[in-house]
């Protein structure tokens, strides 16, 4: 009987144990997302990636929105020489949010001949990666990446693992200023980058 209650106790214990690691992890991987965001990099590079977003229709989302007016802002300023629109659509007869990038875009005066974009990716992992491939065959090797400042923590990380030659410019005009808009992403994004960060310890065992 004193068996199965030690057996029951210690299994209690774990549990809290695990609880207490995990929140305590939560919170730093949360704590590291919000000091990220203050990353911003005025190098000059060859394209300014700016990640999908959602559309309505033919016009961008007002996220997806700043993140174009950020990007066209940095092509103005010869901080970027180009800019590579990702992401795909939702459904078949939408038309792709990088096609919607590129229309406004151009729309506000960048020179079509300076864009380039990719329809194929649906998540961010999928933004980079056909982003390197659409920038390879158009010969770029360096490139800003726009987004979110919540989002660009995971981002970076994920750039990093493609050994892409990539720097963070978050836009400042984000659509999620308040904490009520806020509060989700920043959950969103905590659990996303625990999870890519256990995917890579399953992937790279040997890397610390």
């Amino acid at each position: 009987m004193r068996s199965k209650r030690n057996k029951k106790r210690w299994i209690i214990i774990t549990i809290l144990v695990a609880l207490w690691m995990g929140s305590t992890w939560a919170g730093v991987t949360a704590g590291l997302i919000l000091a990220y965001t203050d990353e911003d990099s005025s190098r000059k590079s060859d394209a300014a990636i700016i990640l999908g977003a959602a559309v309505e229709r033919d016009n961008p989302s007002p996220v997806f929105r700043e993140r174009i007016e950020h990007a066209i802002e940095l092509y103005r300023q010869d901080i970027v020489q180009n800019l590579l629109f990702t992401g795909g659509s939702a459904r078949a007869e939408d038309p792709a949010e990088a096609e919607v990038g590129r229309d406004y875009a151009i729309a506000h005066g960048v020179d079509p001949g300076d864009i380039r974009i990719e329809t194929e990716s649906r998540i961010t992992e999928e933004n980079l990666v056909h982003s390197i491939q659409t920038g390879e065959q158009a010969g770029y090797h360096t490139y800003t990446i726009v987004s979110d400042p919540l989002h660009m923590k995971r981002a970076m990380k994920l750039a990093k693992g493609l050994g892409m030659d990539a720097v963070p410019s978050p836009t400042r005009t984000t659509a999620y200023q308040t904490w009520r808009s806020k509060s989700p992403f920043l959950a969103r994004e905590t659990v996303m980058y625990m999870g890519y960060t256990i995917k890579g310890w399953i992937d790279n065992p040997q890397q610390p």
